[in-house]
């Protein structure tokens, strides 16, 4: 009988277009954004009916449900119709990507490559958010949209202000500036490897209860990685909410709503 075989940390090249990788993550993360497009598709062509359908009414449900509940975590409507977008598409694509990650297909797929110098049988497809490479796009996206939204909402120079003090004019603000800074790096750290592990120790839990006990068995963990699946994107999402909120709060508690131009 063979031995388990785990997933590897780093995830596998498919194939190539020229010199650019194509990764089974990297296939996850297209399937996710098609099947986001497809909907949108499909809530365009309802053009947003008076008396909204089954699937018009399903889609408002979900935006006004997450609304309500980033509009309870922010505190600021004005700020909330602002950080929304945002928010919202990280927390649904995040979610979305983490539910694909179980579908059937997904991990025992395979074809004969080369990964690391051997030859292997790579799966076409793996959970996206099993590559730290992907956690940490996301995660890049999210702190450096903090930081624009801070600007945006305090002006360059102010919202600089709460990173570099003059030393010699308030020593301990200037320490605690250069605190905030290393906090400020230190989410991108945290984002990325907070989601990574999660995914990653789920992914290689379901191959162990599989392998022991086939079958019946996996059902209540594919359960529990639905739900972690769900709980990662909503956390993922929450954190960059309030970190928004934070950015776009001057020291004092004085808050600046963003601008929004509605056409």
């Amino acid at each position: 009988m063979s031995g388990i075989e785990t997933p590897p940390l780093a995830s596998e090249t498919i194939f190539h277009l020229g010199f650019f990788e194509i990764r089974n993550t990297l296939i996850m993360s297209w399937l996710a954004m098609i099947v986001i497009f497809i909907v949108m598709f499909f809530a365009w062509r309802t053009k947003y009916k008076e008396v909204p359908g089954r699937f018009q009414a399903l889609l408002e449900l979900i935006v006004e449900g997450l609304f309500g509940f980033f509009q309870s975590v922010i505190g600021d409507k004005k700020q909330t119709r602002t950080f929304f977008p945002l928010v919202a598409t990280i927390m649904i694509f995040l979610m979305l990507a983490n539910w694909m990650g179980i579908l059937p297909g997904v991990g025992s797929i395979t074809i004969l490559g080369e990964h690391e110098g051997h030859m292997l049988n790579l799966p076409i497809f793996r959970s996206m958010n099993a590559d730290v490479n992907m956690t940490l796009a996301i995660a890049l996206i999210s702190v450096i949209a903090t930081q624009l939204f801070g600007i945006a909402a305090l002006g360059v120079l102010p919202y600089a202000g709460k990173f570099f003090v003059a030393p010699w004019r308030d020593p301990i603000g200037s320490f605690v500036g250069i605190l905030e800074l290393i906090a400020e790096l230190a989410k991108i750290i945290s984002f990325s490897f907070r989601l990574f592990g999660n995914i990653f120790a789920g992914e290689v839990l379901l191959v162990v209860i599989s392998f022991l006990m086939p079958y019946f068995a996996p059902i209540p963990f594919l359960g529990l990685e639905i739900f972690v699946g769900f709980i990662q994107a909503l956390v993922f999402a929450l954190l960059t909410a309030v970190f928004l909120k934070m950015a776009a709060t001057a020291h004092g508690g004085h808050e600046h709503g963003v601008e929004v131009a509605h056409a």
